[in-house]
């Protein structure tokens, strides 16, 4: 008998009909004889629905100051999503019982609407679990250490359940979403995109991290320091077919490379397009003005990604980074207030009319003038690079906006990702 973690998202639970078929799934799984664990999100736009009505009561700019009710108020719609499937599982034969994340429970630190897990009690959910009962757990949301409600930021949901997984020690994680697995980049923008049978960990990182939405980001990297089995499934493949069939038609995210898996030299084609760009101009080269800079926006909570700063010209440089378009605004007026006053820059100037776009792949640690075709072909594309980063398996670029479904139909064709490896 195996511990199973499911996560369901927003569209697999957006109807009751829907959520009549993830408990039949689920059902399918317990009968089988395996303890089920169950992290579903709200139901499709409830979280949506509900901020939007937050932001007709408060004004634009005063975000930070209702934080607290903010996560109060968005982690009703998995507590009611739990509970309905809690629900139709009962109405299917099943026992079950469903847990908020401040009953389990599952603590995070104090950044709303941003919270990060700091540990999961076992103790209640292994008691359910050994009187035969299936556990649904409220996905995206915690307790902080003064009893507050806090949620994990759009998508944690998946990292709740990896989480969870890792937390229970599960021998395997289902991701149930709209897609069925993790294919070479997003089929609505290359029609001939591929679904992956296997990606390993590392791919998985770089993909989710450069803007791949199949998984957060934070889910990989739980996966990763935990060693939780992860499989991206589709919630609309019938609920009746065979469990190993329906395993078989996912991707499964491996730690281990061996000849089984696909050794292509890049693997698949990321993109985001939240992506903005911020430059400092002007700065005083000296020691420490990249600290004083990324450590005030840090402070603030702001992630930032890529990073260039430029060659000293007359004792100053101009220092640009990129961040979440989300945090754009916030950010400019961060540096303008409170960062620029004290360096002696210059200006701060900024473009929310950016994305990234990353080749990603194992392979290509061991072939050379992978960077340079990817260089080449947007070249030929006629797109302007304006910023790259590398690391050991990937290259991103930074564009205009408006080039990105041009650069990943290009990229894709040139990397020949319709097709399988050999």
């Amino acid at each position: 008998m195996a511990l199973i973690v499911h996560k369901y998202g927003g569209t697999s639970m957006g109807s009751t009909e829907r959520i009549r078929n993830v408990a039949k799934r689920v059902a399918k799984w317990a009968r089988a004889g395996h303890q089920m664990v169950v992290v579903p999100s709200a139901m499709s736009g409830e979280t949506n629905r509900l901020l939007a009505l937050a932001k007709e009561l408060a004004p634009a700019k005063a975000t930070d100051s209702y934080s607290r009710e903010l996560d109060m108020l968005a982690a009703t719609g998995e507590q009611a999503s739990s509970a309905l499937l809690a629900i139709a599982l009962q109405a299917e034969g099943l026992e079950s019982v469903s847990y908020a994340g401040w009953q389990v429970p599952i603590r995070t630190n104090s950044a709303y609407t941003k919270a990060r897990i700091e540990s999961i009690e076992d103790t209640k959910v292994r008691a359910d679990l050994d009187a035969g009962r299936v556990v649904i757990v409220t996905g995206f949301q915690g307790l902080d250490e003064l009893g507050n409600i806090t949620t994990l930021g759009r998508g944690g949901s998946d990292t709740s359940a990896v989480a969870v997984s890792a937390a229970m020690k599960a021998d395997e994680c289902l991701i149930y979403t709209d897609v069925d697995g993790v294919y070479t980049t997003d089929p609505r923008v290359v029609p001939d995109a591929r679904r992956l049978k296997t990606v390993s960990f590392e791919e998985m990182l770089e993909m989710a991290s450069m803007g791949s939405k199949v998984l957060q980001i934070r889910s990989v990297e739980f996966a990763g320091k935990y060693k939780v089995k992860l499989r991206v499934l589709s919630s609309f493949t019938p609920w009746d077919i065979d469990i190993n069939e329906e395993a078989a038609s996912g991707t499964l995210i491996t730690f281990e490379e061996d000849e089984h898996m696909e050794q292509a030299i890049v693997s698949g084609i990321a993109f985001s397009r939240d992506e903005a760009k911020i430059s400092v101009l002007g700065v005083p080269d000296k020691p420490g003005i990249a600290y004083q800079i990324l450590g005030a926006v840090a402070d603030a909570n702001i992630e930032v990604d890529v990073i260039i700063q430029n060659i000293s010209k007359d004792g100053r440089t101009d220092f640009s980074f990129t961040v979440n378009r989300g945090d754009y605004a916030k950010t400019i007026d961060l540096l303008k207030e409170e960062v620029l006053p004290k360096l002696g820059a210059l200006e701060v100037a900024g473009d929310a009319k950016i994305c990234k776009v990353s080749i990603v792949g194992i392979g290509m640690r061991s072939h050379v003038g992978v960077a340079s075709k990817m260089f080449r072909v947007l070249s030929e594309e006629g797109i302007n690079i304006q910023m790259i980063s590398t690391s050991e398996i990937k290259t991103s670029v930074v564009i205009d906006e408006k080039y990105m479904e041009l650069a990943v139909r290009a990229l894709h064709k040139a990397f020949e990702l319709e097709q399988a490896p050999a």
